[in-house]
């Protein structure tokens, strides 16, 4: 059995990262033995090696967030699952795992799908789903404006607002992010620049736009909050940018903006196994019908760990970077 740990944190997270053999015990009492199919790469998962996430474990920590795995063996009393069985697993239970020991109670079970669809399936299509409820009450044909829209969170709102019936507009930082945006579903794709609330405005043809996501940070808050409509919400949920968020005193005195933050770990640390589950599911679902793709970069085994997070670090990537075994 193999598993990625680090001891210490640094700039180059390939550099600090070991694959380190272990032996697990027998499954005790609600406890199931699972081996991973597919674990992501993650931009969180980067920053906790590099300590600038909000959030650090404490050292030594074992990598991966997310990913799903099949269940190996049952301890006693666990008859809500079985042998074989796809599972998601647990957000933080450190993913880039050949084999994991887990409470029975932390897993969901999955159908049968695209194992690699279904690795990608607990951070960002949760994030996503979960952003676009902490917004005003939007209704279908109402709009909202993103940036960093070719990210995998990105293209999972693009796709969710859609199922939703929300039309958005989809910015993005480099021109050769276009393409790849539509080809998520974006009708509407702008690279951020000059006169962009002109240039959003001529979209929207002078209807509201009362949301903002922010993925970026810094500069990136003033350019959205320059595009909603007077007592808009600018609702920030990453740092691409490295920065501080920057909102002018005209945006939020003058023009009312609010500006927040979200963090999906807060949705895990106090919703219920009923909510997780269910949400769990109608994102699995769209998943199966085809209403839900995220694009894959790569896949690497976890003997190439180190390969595949250099990979992950360099960017400018369509579609994520995942381990197999």
């Amino acid at each position: 059995m193999l598993r990625v740990e680090y001891r210490e944190r640094g700039p180059v997270p390939q550099d600090l990262i070991e694959l380190v053999a272990f032996e697990l015990p027998a499954p005790g009492a609600g406890e199931v033995v699972v081996k991973v199919v597919a674990a992501t790469i993650n931009p969180s998962d980067l920053l906790m090696i590099t300590g600038k996430y909000g959030q650090l474990p404490a050292l030594p920590a074992r990598s991966g967030n997310e990913g799903v795995a099949r269940v190996e063996s049952l301890g006693l009393g666990v008859d809500s699952l079985q042998v074989g069985q796809l599972v998601l697993l647990p957000v933080g239970c450190g993913s880039w795992a050949s084999h994991l020991l887990l409470k029975a109670e932390e897993l969901v079970a999955l159908p049968e799908a695209d194992h690699l669809q279904l690795a990608m399936l607990a951070v960002n299509p949760v994030s996503a789903a979960l952003l676009l409820d902490q917004g005003p009450a939007l209704q279908a044909g109402d709009w909202l404006i993103q940036n960093a829209a070719n990210s995998a969170i990105g293209n999972c709102i693009i796709q969710l607002a859609k199922a939703r019936g929300l039309q958005t507009i989809n910015l993005v930082r480099r021109e050769s992010a276009l393409a790849e945006t539509r080809a998520a579903g974006a009708e509407h794709v702008l690279v951020e620049g000059d006169n962009l609330p002109e240039r959003v405005h001529a979209i929207t043809a002078g209807a509201p736009l009362r949301f903002a996501l922010d993925a970026l940070a810094g500069a990136a808050s003033e350019q959205l909050a320059n595009c909603l409509s007077d007592g808009g919400l600018l609702l920030n949920h990453g740092m691409m940018s490295g920065e501080n968020c920057q909102v002018s005193p005209r945006n939020l005195a003058f023009r009312n903006i609010c500006l927040r933050g979200y963090w999906v770990g807060s949705w895990f640390a106090s919703s219920t196994r009923e909510a997780r589950e269910q949400l769990f599911g109608q994102l699995a679902a769209a998943v199966v019908s085809g209403e839900l793709h995220m694009p894959v970069a790569a896949t690497y085994p976890l003997s190439q760990v180190k390969q595949a997070v250099a990979a992950a670090v360099a960017g400018e990537r369509s579609g994520k970077i995942l381990l197999i075994p």
